[in-house]
C-alpha cells in the first residue's frame, strides 16, 4: 500500500486527536454507548391463538397500558409461543405481520348489519347479534326441520341450515360444539381444521 506524506500526515493527526480526547476523559465508545430499557420490560403477557389458517399456531401477545379508566391497553409487540406444540415458537409470514392486523383501521370490531336491499351497513350490539342468529336459526329449524322419513323412521334432520367450525379451539370446545351442533339436528357441520 503507498501512502503519500499528506495521507500520513492527515492518519497521524487523526490518531492524535482521538488519544488526546480520550487522555482528557472523553471516551467515544463510552459517549455514545447507552443501555436501552428492553422494550417488552413493562409489558401484560397473553397467549392465544393465531387466526389465519387452520394450523392453529400458539402466540404470545405482549400489550402495554393499565386499564384504567382512560388508558386503553394496546399490544405491541406479537411473537411465536415457544411452549406452542404446534409450531413451537415459528410463526409463518401471515402470523409474524399479525401486529399490522391487529392495529389495522379496516379490522371490524364489532358485529354489522345490512338490510335486505339496503346500501349500508348498521353497527349492533352484541346482544342483538347474537338474538338475531338465534331468532333466525330458530324460526329456519322450526320451518325446516325434519322429525320422521317417508318411511316413518324417526331421523330428526335439519338440512337447511350449517354450520362451520373454527379450527383454532380447544378438543373440549370442539366436542361442545359438535353435540351442540349434532343434538340441534344439523347434518352438514364441518370444520375449518380439515379445508
Amino acid at each position: 500500500m503507498h501512502v503519500t506524506r499528506r495521507q500520513f500526515f492527515r492518519v497521524c493527526a487523526g490518531g492524535m486527536g482521538t488519544s488526546t480526547l480520550a487522555a482528557l476523559g472523553f471516551s467515544p465508545a463510552e459517549a455514545l454507548a447507552e443501555v436501552r430499557q428492553f422494550k417488552l420490560l413493562r409489558t401484560a403477557e397473553a397467549r392465544n391463538t393465531c387466526p389465519y389458517c387452520s394450523v392453529s399456531c400458539g402466540l404470545i401477545l405482549y400489550s402495554l397500558g393499565d386499564n384504567a379508566k382512560n388508558a386503553e391497553r394496546s399490544i405491541v409487540h406479537i411473537e411465536g409461543d415457544p411452549d406452542h406444540p404446534v409450531n413451537r415458537g415459528t410463526l409463518c409470514p401471515k402470523g409474524a405481520g399479525l401486529l399490522d392486523f391487529v392495529h389495522s383501521p379496516n379490522r371490524l370490531k364489532y358485529p354489522e348489519y345490512r338490510a335486505p336491499g339496503s346500501n349500508e351497513w348498521k353497527r349492533l350490539s352484541w346482544d342483538d347479534a347474537f338474538n338475531r342468529i338465534a331468532r333466525l336459526m330458530k324460526d329456519d329449524r322450526d320451518k325446516n326441520f325434519i322429525a320422521r322419513n317417508a318411511e316413518g323412521a324417526t331421523v330428526n334432520r335439519w338440512l337447511s341450515t350449517g354450520f362451520l367450525a373454527a379450527s383454532a379451539s380447544s378438543n373440549e370446545t370442539g366436542y361442545i360444539t359438535h353435540k351442540v351442533v349434532r343434538s340441534s339436528g344439523m347434518l352438514a357441520f364441518d370444520n375449518q381444521a380439515r379445508v
